[in-house]
């Protein structure tokens, strides 16, 4: 929980901290659960974890003092792996993270308005190459 808040904080600053504090329990008990997610650890410790939902990426996130060692991508590889295709929405305003995906083989799909903080954002899909 601690690395989705504080990665929540740090990668959307145009979005008043207290939405990520206002849903910080609905994330630990229903949003979280739902999904399948994996784990990476350095030295014992959680660096960063990522969450799916049949074909939809619902997180990635990477402890903000282990940001810039590779991790999102191993951890992106390794949700790749065990999928043919992934889907995500990202905020435009997040540009490292637009990057970050679109270096990773992402294209854009769509754009839309997210529904709870009426901040424009893009969906994103990958899929396997044949």
């Amino acid at each position: 929980m601690d690395i989705w808040f504080e990665g929540s904080k740090q990668a959307h600053s145009f979005i008043p901290e207290e939405y990520w504090a206002s849903n910080r329990e609905a994330m630990k008990t229903v949003y979280l659960p739902m999904a399948q997610s994996f784990v990476l650890e350095e030295n014992g410790m959680a660096a960063g974890f990522a969450s799916i939902i049949d074909d939809y990426l619902a997180a990635l996130f990477i402890r903000p003092a282990e940001q810039g060692k590779g991790y999102g991508g191993l951890l992106l590889n390794y949700v790749k792996e065990r999928t043919g295709r992934l889907r995500l929405k990202v905020y435009q305003q997040n540009e490292n993270a637009v990057r970050f995906y679109q270096r990773n083989g992402f294209r854009l799909a769509s754009e839309t308005i997210d529904e709870l903080t009426f901040a424009p954002e893009y969906e994103l899909i990958w899929q396997e190459e044949q």
